[in-house]
């Protein structure tokens, strides 16, 4: 192993002494008392007269239990000792330890920054894996419905092809950063109020990460020693029928590449658009349907609406059924597509009647012959005293109560979904 561990000084160490556990401790056991250890020695908890004892602890029982944890060499281990991983005496069947690994897989926590192991020269602690590179992408209802394959260049960014990503020149070798000592990021103040500054780290900003750099005359001419260079590539993303608002369409590794890393993923997050005619709610539609008061009276039969597809949707009303204004007529199956499988959701349509405009008709006699056809008034009300009044018939029922001072007009009374449950006076 390329750092002092378990065995390196005293062949004859016993790893389950250095874990604090019996060597038939179940592998729970063990992983509880790595914990606890990690957490004890770990050289950011610790004062920093410490901290390069705390560094010798934390690297011996990361190693250790990086061969106990694992059921193939902890039984080399019980047979052999450590001689099984030593190179030099036919072992070395084990790999370096990564501590980060471990670390981000028990603690979320790793070693990088100004407190890591390293130390000066010993390079930064990259992750394995870049991040993913996450954009909202705009789509109708109309492709929603039907599917869409996008193409379109992308621009990114791609390890140096020339220099592999180093950087250099071929047989040049990298000076150690003298800015951030070889750990490739630097502690920062920043502003986060008047008068209140945190620190945190920050990548460096003359190595940009790697630890190491290159006189400007070493530099790779292709990437001018960036170690990657920007190139267009062609992509294209598929956008499944029946998508919804939020999915998210994936291509692995398709992000921008990092030197010594796997590529992250580029994400694109749908957001649907709304749309003139149907409004969309999981995989149902709906949408007005506009008729006459002729047709809401005597029936119809025609195409009402024009579906996502471009196909007409007729419906054929009998006569003698009556249509009301806000009546709700369902469709099975003409929705949107589910997105596994074959079938649809449903559509909606919202029966909206469209009165005539004022003066239509101008002959009176086509009034009486029309009032003779519809049904007649309710029955009168009768009334000692009767009093003719005028009034608007343009009005706004949102007005009703205005300026009076009671609480039920406008948001003196809270909806019962945004007031968690009963209705909420308000206070004068």
């Amino acid at each position: 192993m390329s750092s002092p561990g378990p065995g390196a000084a005293n062949d004859d160490v016993d790893l389950y002494a250095l874990l604090g556990v019996d060597k038939d401790s179940s592998p729970n056991d063990i992983k509880k008392a790595y914990r606890k250890l990690a957490l004890q020695h770990h050289p950011d908890k610790v004062p920093e007269d410490q901290r390069a004892e705390s560094e010798v602890k934390f690297k011996s029982v990361t190693q250790a239990y990086e061969i106990l944890r694992d059921e193939d060499k902890r039984a080399l281990y019980d047979k052999h000792g450590m001689a099984a991983f030593d190179p030099t005496r036919g072992g070395g069947v084990g790999e370096e330890v990564d501590i980060n690994d471990i670390l981000a897989q028990m603690f979320g926590m790793g070693m990088g920054g100004g407190g890591g192991m390293g130390g000066a020269g010993a390079g930064p602690r990259r992750p394995r894996r870049g991040p993913d590179e996450e954009s909202k992408y705009t789509v109708s209802l109309e492709d929603l419905y039907k599917g869409k394959t996008v193409k379109f260049a992308a621009n990114k960014n791609v390890v140096c092809g020339t220099c592999k990503g180093s950087g250099g020149k071929e047989k040049v070798k990298p000076q150690q950063c003298d800015r951030c000592k070889g750990q490739g990021v630097v502690e920062a103040f920043r502003q986060v109020g008047p008068g209140l500054v945190t620190r945190e780290s920050a990548v460096c900003d003359r190595c940009q990460g790697s630890g190491n750099y290159f006189k400007e005359k070493d530099r790779c001419k292709k990437c001018k020693g960036k170690r990657t260079v920007l190139e267009t590539k062609p992509l294209e993303i598929y956008i499944p029928r029946g998508s919804r608002q939020g999915d998210r369409i994936v291509l692995e590794g398709e992000a921008d590449q990092h030197p010594d890393q796997t590529p992250g993923n580029l994400v694109f997050v749908l957001e649907e658009e709304s749309h003139d005619v149907f409004h969309r709610v999981g995989d149902d539609l709906s949408a007005d349907l506009d008729i006459t008061v002729a047709e809401a009276l005597c029936g119809f039969a025609r195409v009402v609406v024009q579906h996502l597809d471009g196909r007409g949707i007729q419906i054929n009303h009998p006569r003698g059924k009556v249509l009301h204004p806000g009546q709700v007529l369902k469709v099975d199956g003409e929705g949107m597509p589910v997105k596994r499988g074959e079938a649809k959701g449903d559509l909606y349509l919202i029966v909206k009647v469209e009165f005539p405009e004022d003066g239509w008709l101008h002959d009176e006699a086509a009034y009486e012959s029309l009032q003779k056809l519809l049904p007649g008034p309710p029955p009168e009300i009768k009334a000692e005293e009767v009093d003719e009044v005028e009034y608007d018939d343009d009005a706004d029922i949102d007005e009703m109560g205005a300026n009076s001072g009671d609480p039920r007009f406008s948001e003196g009374w809270e909806d019962e979904d945004e007031a968690g449950g009963q209705p909420q006076c308000a206070q004068q």
